[in-house]
């Protein structure tokens, strides 16, 4: 195995060397002119008058984020007590064994077998609630929190805070729908690895509803843009970036090999953990980003002790920015699409990415899986966005380093001005945490994009050999070559599947609802015969 990485690693490596020594610009030039249709598509923004326009995938997005609100109930706020509880483990018993098996009568299953009768009672899946939760954050919470609020700030003004959180919120929802069918519908191998997202629930779902053929194609399409958002902005934006900032941070030569050593690490770190698969990849991410998103939510914090009595005219700032514009150009629309927009595509709720980390937790309850990946976006764009925000607003009052309106392109940059204002020198352990969110989205990211290739390519050691080696070598050539218009069309790959995605999850709204109630019942029913005990020592006492 390692005299056939080395290799291809040999094979690859002039591959590379011929990319930097490609000027970017024809890069750019050749990459666009086959790819800038599709960009211009996805990307595509409805003219409502001469002053603003929406693009119509953050129509998509946020219109099938109100549609689950409404339907389950705003499960966004009623499941997070719930949601808090699951993923402490307070009814990983039940999730197990099932709650028939431990605490009722003997009731027949949808199978119409008897619960307490089937030869094995142990959960299906790979990782825990927790650790679910954190390789999917993984891939989520890092540079969008960092630099894209700075940039949305930049824009939008302080308002765009406002409506970031209104769109984390009403996120909540669309990752509780997407995420219970990932596991309702996943295939779980011989060997116990589990496969599953959008292509299994658009496939078994769909084929269910008398639309196989349908469901088919939703699914082939999102498998291919999940392969290429995983290349592109779940890796090489990823590695590019983490390269800068290590760069800059050691003032090494912009002209140097320095990015191509850097990426060569990179690979060589992000192939030790993807090789072991989601159990070892979740091992990873449970570590990291609650560390890295500790750190930064306490340096956030001490920022805003230290400047306790501007908080509350940060906040007023942000809420009359939200409904009046403050000069943005676009005004109220203006700023309100800037927050959506960053908040959605911050969280990727809806875009069902994260049902493919999700869907490999164990459990008997597919919505138990749901309620625990509405907190997602919370933590994402509702805690660490909302942090950076205040952090930016309040140390930017005098419009010492930001001119709000005026659009910025190096959002790390801003924000590491912004900390580096009360903390001093902070930049350097943002530089650190930003090429630690880079290397966890990296690592869950080809985790997605793996799915999509075994779906595509089929099952197998071969199949999966293949899609890593192309992984790294992404790695590299994104820490190593300025990207461009590759970018663009990369970040048009991973919004393209919120289409698919979306159409396929409102037909399967029942199905979630009805799995959502077995649940609540489970729980009952545990809860039921837990008071009963209680009663009954009660009685003998």
């Amino acid at each position: 195995m390692k005299k056939y990485l080395l290799s291809i690693l040999a094979l690859l490596l002039p591959l590379i060397n011929f990319a930097q020594e490609t000027t970017s610009e024809k890069i750019d030039t050749i990459f666009k002119d086959y790819t800038g249709w599709f960009v211009d598509a996805i990307f595509y923004e409805i003219p409502f008058s001469e002053t603003f326009q929406i693009p119509w995938v953050l129509i998509v997005l946020i219109g099938g984020a109100l549609y689950f609100t409404f339907y389950f109930k705003f499960i966004n706020i009623t499941g997070f007590r719930m949601a808090i509880k699951v993923v402490r483990g307070q009814f990983e018993d039940i999730e197990k064994h099932g709650a028939d098996t431990l605490y009722g009568d003997s009731t027949p299953n949808e199978g119409e077998d008897i619960i307490e009768t089937i030869r094995d009672d142990s959960a299906e899946g790979e990782v825990t609630h927790f650790q679910a939760l954190t390789a999917a954050l993984s891939a989520t919470v890092g540079l969008g929190n960092i630099a894209g609020v700075a940039v949305a700030l930049s824009i939008g003004g302080p308002g765009a805070t406002f409506w970031m959180i209104v769109a984390g919120l009403l996120g909540m929802a669309s990752k509780f729908a997407e995420c219970t069918l990932g596991v309702k519908y996943r295939d779980v191998g011989e060997d116990g690895t589990v496969y599953g997202g959008p292509m299994y629930y658009l496939t078994k779902g769909l084929k269910s509803k008398g639309m196989g053929r349908f469901g088919k194609v939703l699914a082939v399409l999102f498998a291919i843009f999940v392969i290429g958002g995983s290349f592109g902005g779940g890796n090489m934006f990823q590695a590019n970036q983490a390269a800068a900032q290590f760069v800059k941070l050691f003032d090494f030569d912009p002209n140097s090999n320095a990015g191509l050593y850097f990426g060569l690490v990179m690979a060589a770190l992000v192939a030790v953990v993807i090789i072991g698969g989601i159990k070892r990849i979740a091992k990873v991410t449970e570590k990291v980003v609650p560390f890295m998103a500790g750190i930064y939510v306490l340096a956030s914090l001490i920022i805003l002790g230290a400047n306790f009595s501007l908080i509350d005219d940060a906040f007023a700032l942000i809420y009359e920015g939200a409904f009046s514009g403050l000069g943005i150009a676009g005004g109220l629309v203006g700023v309100m699409i800037q927050g959506i927009r960053r908040g959605a595509f911050s969280n990727e709720a809806g875009v069902g990415s994260a049902a493919i980390a999700h869907s490999a937790v164990r459990t008997k309850y597919p919505a138990s899986e749901g309620i625990v990946a509405l907190l997602e976006p919370f933590v994402d764009t509702v805690v660490i966005c909302t942090m950076t925000a205040l952090v930016i607003v309040i140390t930017n009052f005098d419009g010492g380093f930001m001119e709000y309106g005026v659009e910025v392109k190096e959002g790390v940059e801003i924000t590491a001005t912004a900390f580096d204002s009360v903390i001093p020198h902070f930049s350097i352990i943002l530089t650190i945490a930003v090429i630690l969110f880079a290397f966890s989205t990296m690592i869950s990211w080809s985790y997605y994009g793996m799915q999509g290739w075994v779906f595509l390519f089929g099952k197998g050691k071969g199949s999966d050999l293949a899609y890593k080696i192309l992984f790294l070598f992404f790695v590299v050539v994104g820490a190593s070559i300025s990207l461009g218009a590759v970018i663009n069309f990369s970040d048009a790959m991973i919004f393209a599947m919120v289409v698919p995605n979306i159409i396929g999850v409102v037909i399967l709204s029942p199905i979630i609802k009805k799995e959502l109630k077995k649940y609540y019942k489970a729980i009952n029913v545990k809860e039921d015969a837990i008071e009963d005990g209680a009663d009954d020592l009660n009685e003998i006492l």
